[in-house]
């Protein structure tokens, strides 16, 4: 019982089987009921919070942690009850609540609902990838990518516009030669 509330005994049962095979996952997560009250989490996900906020995490609602850019309008734990299946969400930014120096973050996101033996849900386990870095990096590539296209353009334009300025100091050599070949001619005659 955590905070006057317990857990139903379809959750538990999850929790007992999910625990043998929790630790092959590297990237946090938790485990939420029907209420997004957090009943359970890994060492990872532990890690991504403030102390004060990480000591006290089960029985707090999930967006009371961590508010993610899908919380309001697209919780993925809605979404995978309402679909009745695993629901994968790509590029969400999001912050940790109460973190003073908290930065924008970027996941990767995964929720699956689980299920009594009636097939009614009792929660969802969600698994957050933190692909900050990767986000910053490919950011940082655009960029990148970006400027040296802007370079390439200013060269070619330089390059067209030498080209052209050859190409008129040719013509004038050509003209000027034509006169001088001209002249020449004049003065033998």
């Amino acid at each position: 019982m955590y905070n006057g509330w317990r857990m139903s005994d379809a959750l538990n049962a999850f929790l007992e089987d999910f625990k043998r095979v929790a630790p092959a996952l590297i990237d946090s997560y938790f485990v939420v009921d029907r209420e997004r009250r957090i009943v359970d989490f890994n060492r990872a996900f532990y890690a991504m919070l403030p102390r004060q906020m990480a000591r006290g995490l089960k029985g707090k609602k999930c967006f009371e942690v961590i508010e993610l850019n899908v919380c309001r309008d697209a919780c993925i734990a809605q979404q995978c009850w309402t679909e009745n299946k695993q629901v994968r969400l790509d590029e969400i930014s999001g912050t940790i609540i109460g973190d003073s120096e908290a930065q924008k973050m970027r996941f990767i996101l995964c929720a699956v609902p689980v299920t009594d033996s009636n097939g009614q849900h009792v929660g969802a386990l969600e698994i957050q990838r933190n692909v900050t870095d990767e986000a910053e990096v490919q950011i940082k590539y655009q960029e990148m990518l970006e400027t040296e296209a802007q370079e390439r353009e200013r060269l070619a334009t330089q390059i067209r516009s030498r080209t052209k300025e050859l190409l008129e100091t040719n013509h004038l050599l050509l003209k000027t030669q034509k006169e001088l070949l001209s002249y020449k001619k004049g003065l033998m005659l």
